[in-house]
């Protein structure tokens, strides 16, 4: 991690700047196998699935009697611990049910909201060496509670073709209609064209790399709803005196073991401090499995040191991090001055990777800036917002010459004569 000094603001963009590829080369690519898979169908999604993931499959999708193996594999400790991640992230995603309010806005005039959820959904969990199971979990859970009717799971498969058994045991766990071992790009594509083998899906939901989030963005200009722009995994810590460094070095290391296009930046106000956890890295980073992995996220990472720690916050929000730890002092109240950011974990004790399994929040979050102007994933995520009005006689009276002088002056006759003609009714009917 290369460390900076009370960086000028001019400076910022270039700090806040994360690893791409050329996105003239990521859109050619995904148009390239979206077009394949339109006029070829799952003869071509099987074709992406050995070039990429060298496995032939004559059979994409996960059949019963694989999930039923799969589930005997897990081992007790971890179901239990699924579990009871399951419960959390339940309870607090029921939480988010909106009950609905019937407004009177004038009297006579009602409004209100009602839900309904998107029928059909995919979700991608990406495989790998680290097959996020976690992810069913974030994403199947709150489709169940929201009511989604069709649950598409794709995840990429092993070199012997196989899924993660706690991905499928997650699966059956949280209700995920069909399996598919598919992956990458071609995942995508299937879920947003629709194939002989894969069903087509209303909205695309999932975490994955820039393959996966430029299939993503293509899709959306295709006609099918994404969740956000979610790219490599990305954490901002900031930190005082009050902070433990081997807890930083810890969750910035949690981070970066996620793939060599992760990104982790610490952001203090005090020179020791980057000391201190850059001495932790070394020494917690020496026996991670996954070393490599850590090293090439951490070419690509840093380390700010401002005067102040209010500096450091005006930085975070120009960042919008996908992940924020305050590791300062007094966390909680300090937290009404982050504007952007995915999910924030206040105080020493709340590691980030607590959110990515268990405490109930989702870990589907926006990165690469898009903290500013989106959401992570909720139940409302699932759900469509239907509005509704009734005007009663009184309603129409009240409201309606209103409606008349704004339909008027926009030179819309039929509208006001809506209006005009039910106004006349009721006149009518009163004179009697």
């Amino acid at each position: 991690m290369k460390t900076y000094i009370n960086p000028s603001q001019e400076q910022w963009s270039t700090l806040a700047q994360r690893q791409t590829v050329s996105s003239a080369d990521l859109n050619e690519t995904v148009k390239s196998i979206f077009n394949d898979i339109q006029k070829n169908g799952g003869k071509a999604v099987k074709k992406y699935t050995q070039y990429f993931d060298g496995v032939t499959l004559d059979n994409l999708k996960v059949s019963e009697t694989e999930i039923e193996k799969a589930v005997t594999e897990v081992p007790v400790d971890l179901k239990k611990a699924i579990q009871t991640a399951a419960e959390n992230i339940k309870r607090f995603h029921q939480s988010q049910k909106e009950i609905s309010k019937k407004i009177e806005t004038t009297p006579g005039v009602f409004c209100w909201r009602e839900s309904r959820a998107i029928n059909t959904i995919g979700i991608y969990i990406p495989g790998g060496t680290a097959p996020l199971f976690s992810t069913v979990l974030m994403l199947s859970i709150p489709a169940q509670i929201a009511g989604c009717q069709n649950i598409i799971l794709c995840s990429p498969p092993d070199k012997n073709g196989n899924l993660n058994p706690a991905i499928l045991y997650a699966a059956q766990l949280t209700g995920v209609t069909q399996v598919y071992k598919v992956g990458g790009i071609q995942a995508i594509a299937a879920m947003t064209l629709g194939t002989d083998d894969i069903p087509k899906v209303d909205k695309l939901f999932g975490p994955g790399n820039q393959f996966v989030t430029a299939a993503k963005q293509y899709a959306q200009q295709l006609g099918t709803a994404i969740d956000l722009p979610a790219g490599p995994s990305e954490l901002l810590v900031i930190a005082d005196e009050t902070s433990e460094p081997d807890f930083v070095a810890s969750d910035l290391l949690s981070q970066a073991e996620h793939g060599g296009d992760s990104q982790v930046i610490l952001v203090t106000n005090s020179e020791a401090i980057v000391a201190k956890v850059t001495s932790a890295i070394e020494q917690q980073k020496a026996v991670l499995p996954r070393q490599s992995v850590v090293e090439k996220a951490l070419e690509n990472s840093r380390a700010i040191i401002f005067d102040t720690i209010q500096q450091g916050i005006a930085f975070s929000n120009f960042y919008a991090p996908e992940h924020l730890i305050l590791a300062i002092e007094d966390a909680e109240n300090m937290l009404r001055f982050i504007e952007n950011a995915g999910s924030v974990f206040l105080g020493n004790y709340s590691c980030e990777s607590a959110g990515d399994y268990a405490s109930g929040t989702n870990h589907t979050l926006p990165t690469n800036g898009f903290a500013k102007n989106y959401s992570g994933v909720s139940l409302d995520s699932f759900v469509k917002k239907i509005t509704v009005q009734k005007l009663t006689a009184q309603g129409i009276q009240n409201l309606g010459p209103t409606i008349e002088i704004m339909a008027e002056a926009e030179q819309l006759t039929a509208h006001k004569n809506a209006v005009t003609i039910r106004l006349k009714k009721l006149e009518i009917i009163e004179k009697k």
